[in-house]
């Protein structure tokens, strides 16, 4: 099966891993020079990630039979409907089902029309003065987004980074006058709890879900400093998460599931992977974001445990039958560490030389993923995002995190971080004790 994958991150790489063991013909499109990808592809085009003729063309000359595509970017462009123009399916959503992502607002008012559990107190505003009256008499603490895409930074909170009136208002500000994910603001209600994320493979109709993930934004240890595009994340070996019951786990399919055939209903089928972030609260799962493709580093999580054929999942998505009529994961758990460079999450510090052994990485239990690093003179050099994510595997949290810290010992640069509470079981206990508090237990 001949298969085309956009994206060059440790996402991409992790979901060009599994079609590797799934024997297909891997042709990727990249905009910068990711090792591991390209050591599993047949031929690599290195663009822009949004460059739809190029992309097309490139698809076309190499007789492509089904398109993966990893990033958001490309499908806000519209790379899904183009590439299925000419022929190719995708197992990805159009841009008008990717909408569930790209506009915060077109989410929370889809939630709202179908009576969808889980929505927040939301409003949105286009017009600065207007969001800013709002926001002096809302009656509780809220969150201040953007309404389009930013790469995962662009939330802040009441109570967390924003500290009082003045500082959200001056937010509020700043996404209006930068023009920040296409210069709109949505104001939601702040949910008190703890955030997890439930993932599913879907083709718009029937869903499978995902082992749940707990992500990490915050670039300190500790849960401090400013938000990131995540810098770690961690799955349990029964596909829960240690404050998460099943009850909770069943609720928040069903939200997704609804928003699968609220989708469908508005005449914009979705297909691919889509990702529900969600805050448990005392009163149940509540709707944080719901995003157009696998999580990242949630995606190494899953598909590093994901034991069915990734390329006949990707067949299903995109409009096919699925041969053994259920998905399975590993019953393992995983700790996932970004590698990043100094600076990550303020002012990135790129252009480092970083060596990496693989094979010391997998005697340890652990696997590697490349992500924002490039070639330079024969050596491999970090950029300005994520560099490389090492997740550790175990029959335990305790010895997932052990084989990561391990893995992580391979990984040698002058110039990168680590958050290394990630998956302990310190930080997982507090998670714990923060959720009993919620549900005064």
């Amino acid at each position: 099966m001949k298969i085309l994958t956009v994206g060059g991150g440790a996402r991409e790489h992790a979901a060009v891993e599994a079609l590797a063991r799934a024997n297909a013909e891997i042709f990727a499109v990249m905009k910068n020079s990711n090792p591991g990808i390209a050591k599993r592809a047949k031929d690599v085009l290195l663009a822009s990630e949004d460059d739809i003729d190029k992309i097309c063309d490139f698809a076309i000359n190499n007789f492509v039979e089904y398109a993966f595509i990893g990033p958001e970017a490309p499908l806000s462009s519209g790379v899904v409907d183009a590439l299925e123009h000419i022929g190719i399916k995708c197992a990805s959503p159009t841009k008008d089902a990717a909408r569930i992502e790209t506009s915060k607002t077109f989410m929370r008012n889809l939630v709202d029309k179908y009576r969808i559990d889980g929505n927040l107190g939301y409003k949105s505003f286009d017009n600065e003065a207007e969001a800013i009256e709002y926001v002096k008499t809302v009656p509780y603490k809220v969150a201040i987004k953007p309404v389009g895409l930013t790469g995962g930074k662009g939330v802040k909170v009441q109570g967390d980074q924003l500290t009082n009136l003045d500082e959200t208002i001056a937010y509020i500000k700043e996404i209006f006058e930068g023009n920040v994910g296409g210069g709109k603001v949505i104001i939601e209600e702040k949910a008190e709890g703890e955030e997890f994320t439930q993932m599913v493979f879907t083709n718009g109709d029937e869903i499978y879900p995902m082992p749940l993930v707990q992500d990490h934004k915050r670039a300190y240890e500790g849960d401090l400093g400013p938000n990131t595009g995540g810098m770690g994340s961690y799955s349990d070996a029964n596909h829960l998460l240690p404050f998460v019951t099943e009850e909770d786990r069943q609720k928040s399919i069903e939200i997704v599931r609804a928003i699968v055939k609220a989708l469908a209903s508005e005449g914009c089928t979705y297909r691919g992977t889509m990702y529900g972030q969600f805050m448990l609260t005392k009163d149940g799962p509540k709707i944080i974001e719901i995003n157009a493709r696998f999580g990242d580093p949630e995606a190494m999580n899953v598909l590093t445990t994901l034991q069915t054929d990734f390329s006949e999942i990707i067949k299903w998505m995109a409009g096919g039958k699925l041969k053994d009529k259920d998905v399975k994961f590993a019953n393992k758990a995983t700790v996932c560490k970004y590698v990043v460079p100094r600076g990550y999450g303020v002012k990135s510090e790129a252009g480092h030389t970083i060596s990496i052994d693989l094979d010391s990485i997998a005697n340890t239990g652990s696997v590697a993923y490349f992500g924002n690093v490039d070639k330079n003179g024969g050596k491999l050099v970090t950029g300005t995002s994520r560099s490389i994510g090492i997740v550790g595997v175990g029959d335990t949290l305790e010895e997932a995190e052990r084989n990561c810290e391990a893995g992580l010992c391979y990984v040698k640069c002058d110039a990168i971080a680590v958050r290394h509470d990630i998956g302990t079981a310190a930080l997982i206990q507090k998670r714990i004790d923060h959720m009993k508090q919620i549900r005064g237990q």
